[in-house]
């Protein structure tokens, strides 16, 4: 039998963003593209990483391509939606 991850099982969304984050900071190719789409560099990024919007939009940026997405939701052992959930509830104000 097959199961699936649950999203009510995942972490708070604040706790899976900065695992997101610490993914695509930790990844060769997505953390330089991170910094060059979004016009910061490591020190704003470091600086701002208890900002919800900025956590909110590495989500963003991984959503932009599946393949990304899907490997940052496999490395941190959650479902892909429960990544665009957290994104979504940052995005909101609900932290």
């Amino acid at each position: 039998m097959i199961m699936k991850k649950n999203i009510v099982n995942s972490p708070a969304p604040i706790i899976l963003a900065l695992q997101a984050l610490g993914h695509v900071a930790g990844d060769a190719d997505l953390g330089p593209r991170f910094l060059a789409l979004s016009g910061l560099d490591a020190a704003a990024l470091r600086a701002g990483a208890d900002n919800p919007a900025l956590l909110a939009a590495v989500i963003d940026f991984l959503g932009a391509r599946e393949a990304d997405l899907l490997a940052c939701a496999k490395a941190l052992d959650v479902t892909p939606a429960a990544l665009v959930a957290a994104g979504a509830a940052l995005a909101q104000g609900d932290i």
